[in-house]
């Protein structure tokens, strides 16, 4: 395994380990979800032009976009969320109450 494939894959696993065990702030969450993507979009970016292959050019940029998207409604929720219960801690967030 080369050390560009080494460097992505243990940033998206450091990031999805940060998601699972350091849950206590919806912002920490958001913010490991966007460290995810921008792994991701890096690792995509630079693949054709190590591989020389010029046909994934767009797949890149359609993740960028959807990643801003992501982004976006992630801090509206965290924004309502705020609002509503005063806080962004994870443990105040109970479905069932409405």
């Amino acid at each position: 395994m080369s050390l560009f494939c080494l460097s992505f894959y243990s940033a998206f696993t450091l990031s999805g380990l940060g998601l699972a065990f350091h849950r206590t702030h919806l912002i920490s969450a958001l913010l490991c979800l966007e460290s995810m993507m921008l792994s991701m979009y890096v690792a995509l970016t630079l693949w054709p032009i190590q591989n020389h292959v010029a046909s994934f050019t767009l797949i890149p940029i359609l993740m960028l976009t959807f990643s801003a998207c992501e982004a976006a409604a992630g801090l509206a929720m965290l924004v309502a969320s705020t609002r509503t219960h005063g806080s962004d801690h994870l443990h105040n967030f109970n479905l069932l109450k409405c």
